[in-house]
């Protein structure tokens, strides 16, 4: 299928966004290992959290992750703590994303895990048991979700769990977000030194659990307000809170220096509330560490390429093993709009306003979600655009397409 999107003249909407993924995932996992029964309010309808929920729900011999590469760490280390045998697989993507790192730290606190293919990377066959925990040290360079997996079964290890995180520790806000929603199970999970997290013995507890909505898609919206020429753009986003534990709230700030406002509030019915304007006043010039948001590259790369905004953002190595080679797509992609990138060291971008001759060729997606997103907002500078497998956007904000016919763009469908 084929989108090709055009930009209304006027933005001024209310958008209710989908609860936060992340928030979500954690919940229903760790609302498992309490042995609670009911399923977390306000749960995300993408992809993603589906298939959790539904590999939880059913617990099937075989588990299909899909291209889901949350549910393949979280439930890898849950299946590790949870009696019976499974074999967890998913799509030739997912069984080329190495998760060798994750699953010698369980081993290491004695789960029995062994590979169907490939040494470090899915299929796994897993055989679930009583795991004694302990002391452990991994690398704090990798994937937060591997760090996420492990803090998670701390409070069901029988000594707890001290983990210590060497070297530089990345995606910081997702490990807090962890504990975070750990805590409000009953765990007694901190930071016990500057690099060392301490989970004690403590068993989980049943909650009745709201999930709030998720600041990464929020992040789409601020990028269509720095794109918008509108004088007096406006957009509500409900169900978004000042001080959430999401990473991904800092979208705030980076949406700032790109000129959007954003006015905390509350709405008619008490509800929290953001709303987006402009202040007329941005950077002429953009240098960023992404390392603690990843899922916030693509969003602001498109954003400041079709501002005309120079940038070096740095802190990227993560995206080389995302659900497609980020760096890598989109150098491609933005070279079919006429800008050329320049990466460097696998964990940088660069554009000093260097461009080539725009061939406008539709927008490849590579099975991300982020990259159909990201990419569509740049409607607003270009006039239209058009996104190949539009229909990605269901791994995690479903209705995205939807919202975007709400704020007036216009959307014509090509199988």
């Amino acid at each position: 299928m084929q989108y090709t999107i055009q930009p209304p003249q006027h933005i001024n909407t209310t958008i209710t966004l989908p609860a936060s993924k992340s928030v979500c995932n954690r919940a229903l996992v760790i609302q498992a290992l309490a042995g609670g029964s009911s399923l977390p309010a306000n749960l995300s309808d993408c992809d993603d959290t589906r298939v959790i929920a539904a590999a939880l729900r059913d617990m099937p011999e075989t588990i299909d992750i899909g291209a889901a590469g949350t549910a393949m760490r979280f439930l890898t280390a849950y299946l590790s703590v949870t009696h019976g045998c499974h074999t967890i697989t998913g799509t030739e993507r997912m069984r080329h994303r190495p998760i060798g790192v994750l699953v010698d730290a369980l081993r290491r606190l004695g789960a029995d895990i062994s590979y169907l293919g490939d040494e470090g990377y899915p299929p796994l066959a897993i055989c679930g048991r009583a795991i004694e925990g302990g002391s452990l040290s991994v690398p704090g360079n990798v994937s937060s979700q591997y760090i996420s997996a492990l803090l998670m079964i701390g409070p069901v290890l029988r000594r707890g769990l001290e983990l210590r995180l060497e070297g530089d520790i990345v995606s910081r806000p997702y490990i807090d977000l962890t504990l975070w929603t750990m805590t409000e199970f009953g765990a007694k999970a901190e930071w016990s030194d500057v690099d060392t997290i301490t989970v004690a013995p403590v068993p989980y507890q049943p909650a009745d659990y709201a999930v709030e909505n998720d600041w990464s898609a929020a992040s789409y919206w601020y990028e269509m307000l720095a794109l918008c020429d509108d004088n007096e753009p406006r957009v509500v986003l409900p169900g978004l809170m000042d001080g959430s534990r999401q990473g991904d709230t800092i979208c705030r700030y980076i949406g700032s220096l790109m000129g959007v406002k954003t006015t905390f509030g509350t709405g008619d019915d008490g509800t929290p509330q953001v709303v987006l304007s402009h202040q007329h006043r941005r950077l002429p010039r953009l240098d960023y560490d992404f390392v603690s948001s990843p899922d916030l590259v693509q969003t602001f790369v498109v954003a400041c390429a079709m501002r005309g905004i120079p940038f070096h953002f740095t802190g990227l190595a993560s995206l080389r093993i995302k659900e497609t080679d980020r760096i890598e797509a989109l150098k491609c992609e933005l070279r079919k709009l006429g800008v050329v990138l320049t990466d460097r060291n696998d964990s940088e971008l660069i554009w000093n306003l260097e461009r080539c001759e725009p061939t406008m060729e539709p927008i490849d997606t590579y099975q991300d979600h982020r990259m159909a997103m990201a990419f569509a907002p740049a409607a607003l500078t270009l006039g239209s655009i058009t996104i190949n497998d539009p229909e990605v956007v269901s791994k995690s904000y479903p209705h995205y397409w939807d919202d975007l016919r709400r704020a007036g763009f216009q959307i014509t469908e090509r199988p």
